[in-house]
């Protein structure tokens, strides 16, 4: 089996905007006791701190943050962009160190959303849309699944 660069906050890792995390799922842990993950939380990287205010991209869009036409910006206004940018390329470099072609990022994030994502107005409408790092990493032709697709990965690395 190859390494999987996979969300921390997925892993139970106390991460996320809010200082939580979720309860792992079995085939992960399983995964991390054979060495088989490489976890990461891209906005921790980038040099945001836990717990932090929550953020979105406008329009929900991580391919236009990373072309410069977006900004990431938290509820209260402030521009986090360069953290989710710096965030992005440490995910990169360690899909490149562990030549990673898979990753499990946590839905619906401005950072790791590979399917949705939040419009940008906190209101909870979401759009259709992938977080920054997910799109940096689609653009390398790394793979990235959510934690609902867990058996459409497996599945992946069966063949």
């Amino acid at each position: 089996m190859e390494k999987i660069l996979v969300s921390r906050c997925l892993l139970g890792h106390p991460v996320r905007y809010d200082g939580g995390g979720f309860d792992p799922q079995a085939q992960l842990l399983r995964w991390q006791a054979e060495g088989w993950v490489v976890p990461v939380c891209p906005e921790v990287a980038g040099g945001l701190p836990t717990p932090r205010p929550p953020a979105e991209i406008a329009g929900g869009q991580g391919a236009l943050v990373l072309d410069g036409v977006l900004s990431v910006l938290t509820d209260d206004g402030a521009d986090v962009t360069e953290a989710f940018v710096r965030g992005a390329e440490h995910a990169l470099q360690l899909v490149a160190r562990h030549g990673i072609r898979y990753a499990l990022l946590k839905a619906r994030s401005p950072s790791c959303g590979n399917h949705e994502n939040y419009d940008g107005r906190f209101n909870g409408t979401r759009v259709a849309g992938e977080g920054v790092t997910a799109a940096a990493l689609r653009r390398i032709g790394v793979k990235v699944f959510n934690e609902d697709e867990i058996p459409l990965l497996i599945a992946e690395l069966s063949d």
